[in-house]
């Protein structure tokens, strides 16, 4: 059992298929947007746009020419791994008990993943490290998307925010099908009240998180707001203008002997194993102007 548990592994396709169903409920970005087969060595999207209006022509008149433009996004995926050491008695226990502690690291798998496809095209940075990645580089809504701020000196009502962010979207020619905002914005939301002093969004209230609000897919997430963010909340065309995908192969290794952390701890010398999973996930905004990031007045 143990020279069949040592060697690399995958997740079997059940498995796979919980484990990324628990990735969508806790992404704001899977939530809003469907996943797409990325392939593994990358791909391109491609944007085609025409920028003018349709031309009148009279009888006899002359024609012109309208504008046309063809841009590639290339999707490439990255790799998310996460490992733990554990007590080499996970080697001599039953079956069912190691299934056991594998659906639980998986579990715990899924979270981490689903956190680290936001804060990394959210925010282009390693989740763990918390810095900026080139990896990522300008792959990110931090970058080059619409900023909607709060103005310090006169401060608008949340939903003023909300409602500039979404014009900002719709002068691109967007559509609004999703929004995603962080746990403290949809807390000011809640708090609102009219001129008679009842709430204008009770379903917000006691921490609650709607998955729709006024017809608008809706995700509450700390994601946002990830590594103490500025963002507050980001809307925008999640449906057309971003795509994500993984590969649906997922490597585990029970790994026996080493140092697999460089902990600089042998592996045998303190009785453990070594678990570890890894993944391929890639994203791409197809057209930043579909989107608009609503940010606080902080600097």
């Amino acid at each position: 059992m143990a020279d069949i548990l040592s060697k690399g592994a995958k997740f079997d396709p059940v498995l796979v298929t919980e484990l990324f169903d628990k990735v969508k409920g806790k992404s704001s970005l899977a939530a809003l947007c469907d996943q797409t087969p990325i392939a593994f060595n990358g791909q391109k999207e491609y944007i085609f746009t025409m920028d003018d209006e349709a031309d009148l022509v009279a009888e006899n008149g002359k024609k012109t020419r309208g504008s046309v433009a063809l841009n590639p996004v290339t999707i490439v995926p990255v790799k998310l791994e996460y490992g733990s050491r554990i007590s080499d008695e996970f080697l001599y226990a039953s079956e069912e008990t190691q299934i056991d502690i594998l659906r639980n690291f998986s579990d715990g798998f899924a979270k981490k993943v689903a956190r680290a496809l936001d804060i990394m095209a959210f925010h282009g940075v390693n989740p763990r490290a918390k810095t900026a990645s080139t990896l990522i580089g300008t792959n990110h809504f931090d970058n080059g998307v619409t900023v909607i701020k709060q103005d310090s000196t006169s401060p608008k009502t949340p939903d003023a925010l909300i409602e500039e962010a979404i014009a900002a979207v719709q002068d691109n020619e967007y559509d609004i099908s999703g929004l995603t905002m962080a746990p403290s914005f949809r807390s000011d939301l809640a708090k609102m009240v009219d001129t008679s002093g009842r709430k204008i969004y009770p379903d917000l209230a006691w921490g609650n998180a709607p998955t729709s609000m006024n017809g608008i897919q809706t995700v509450t997430n700390n994601t946002v707001s990830f590594n103490s963010s500025k963002d507050l909340a980001i809307v925008g065309d999640f449906a057309r203008a971003f795509k994500w995908g993984y590969s649906k192969e997922i490597p585990l290794s029970i790994i026996p002997y080493g140092d697999p952390d460089n902990s600089g701890q042998d592996l045998k010398g303190y009785n453990q194993v070594y678990i570890r999973a890894e993944t391929y996930i890639g994203w791409g905004i197809l057209d930043k102007s579909a989107f608009a990031v609503i940010q606080s007045a902080a600097e």
